[in-house]
């Protein structure tokens, strides 16, 4: 027993023992993805705060997610004609200023919701290529065999933040104001910026890339034709957009369950959120102490997230919402994390940046109609009635992935290909 427990540590940090570019990566984002969720959780509050309106935190969500929407189809296509490590510190840069603007709004008073929704619109427009060259450059600093592995590692380095940038930022949030959130993520970027910086070009894993840069519309078309020629990378984004739209909208749903529902203030807000992110980094770990990549667990995971939150929509009491959202933030980076690397082990090297950008379209491309829905939801019916449609939905989806293996597949070689 001691052995395997054992075995199961060195598997679980495997990519931080062997890679030193992926430790100055890590290192730098555990500061940094900490500010960015006390920024989170802080511009949430903010603008329930101003206008007292969930569809107004609905409309946050567009705003962050719009570009997706927009623009989210091409950005693989970028990922892949240009340097990953290059791209990423650009993207840090500006995401940088856009917080220190927030943070001088914020307190010297003079904000409006207004203008916070378009800062959320610049830092989402961001995010569009900042997502899938984060995803490339783990790649380059880890190479294929520890893919799954740092794939793991980074959602339990980010979702660890949902556990502490959440509480601290509520503390926060409730001692000296949302300004002081923003401040402190535009400082924290400093931290991702030095260790992009000292990193080894040399030792980096090479892309394979096209002796001809792809034009954004040809290079779409090709990782189109890819995935429409293969049918488990095209259910496995199925997945992806219809439990993402339609069950992942805590960031609209979580204000209104602290706030109307529970009856609380930013402390209950950043301990519920706190709750969920403690969930996904016991899912994160457990997927990275798995060492692959495993259809089995992706819909298990899903099965998870929609069971959890159907629970979840009656209740009513501080500690049985808890309970049940650390479970479905188990589930959720269990889901997530080996759908994403299923997807890019799957993909071809010159494809890699573009399948990665499909799955981000896919997690987020939607987000705005899905925000929108949670919100309208929540002020008819509650934050009862947008778990249960959340609930439904994946559980819905789960049913129709087994079904579409069941159909291609023998009931042995289902079992067999939920293993891989």
């Amino acid at each position: 027993m001691t052995a395997a427990i054992l075995r199961a540590n060195r598997r679980t940090f495997a990519s931080l023992r062997r890679h030193r570019n992926y430790r100055l990566f890590f290192g730098g984002q555990v500061i940094s993805v900490s500010g960015t969720w006390m920024q989170n959780i802080a511009t949430a509050w903010l603008i329930l705060t101003l206008t007292h309106s969930p569809v107004m935190v609905g409309l946050l969500a567009v705003c962050q997610f719009l570009p997706f929407t927009v623009f989210g189809l091409f950005a693989g296509v970028l990922v892949d004609r240009f340097d990953a490590r290059t791209t990423v510190i650009w993207t840090q840069v500006i995401s940088m200023v856009i917080a220190a603007v927030l943070a001088v709004l914020a307190i010297s008073g003079a904000i409006t919701a207004w203008e916070v929704l378009v800062l959320a619109l610049l830092r989402g427009t961001v995010l569009v290529i900042d997502a899938p060259a984060r995803q490339a450059l783990t790649f380059e600093m880890v190479g294929r065999d520890e893919l799954p592995n740092a794939i793991a590692l980074n959602s339990s380095l980010f979702n660890a933040a949902r556990v502490v940038g959440p509480a601290v930022g509520g503390l926060l949030v409730a001692l000296a104001g949302v300004g002081v959130c923003f401040a402190f993520n535009a400082l924290s970027f400093g931290a991702v910026l030095a260790g992009l910086l000292l990193m080894r070009v040399d030792e980096m894993f090479p892309r394979a890339h096209n002796e001809e840069r792809p034009s954004l519309l040809r290079g779409t078309r090709e990782a189109f034709r890819y995935v429409w020629g293969s049918p488990t990378v095209l259910l496995a984004l199925m997945i992806v957009t219809v439990v993402s739209t339609l069950s992942f909208n805590f960031n609209v749903l979580l204000p209104v369950l602290a706030r109307t529902t529970l009856g609380g203030g930013p402390a209950v807000f950043g301990t519920i959120t706190a709750c969920f992110g403690l969930g996904a980094l016991t899912g994160a770990l457990t997927s990275a102490s798995l060492g692959r990549a495993s259809w089995k667990v992706l819909l298990v995971g899903t099965a998870g997230f929609g069971l959890s939150q159907l629970l979840l929509a009656p209740v009513s009491e501080l500690p049985l919402a808890s309970f049940l959202l650390f479970g479905s933030g188990m589930s959720f980076t269990l889901w997530t994390s080996n759908a994403n690397a299923l997807l890019q082990l799957g993909a071809p090297d010159r494809l890699r940046g573009r399948v990665i950008g499909l799955y981000f379209f896919a997690f987020n491309g939607a987000g705005p109609l899905g925000g929108l829905l949670a919100g309208w939801l929540a002020a008819r019916g509650g934050t009862e009635a947008a778990f249960a449609l959340s609930g439904l939905a994946s559980l819905a989806m789960t049913s129709y992935a087994v079904w579409r293996l069941r159909d291609r597949f023998s009931l042995a070689t289902v079992w067999r290909t939920l293993r891989v």
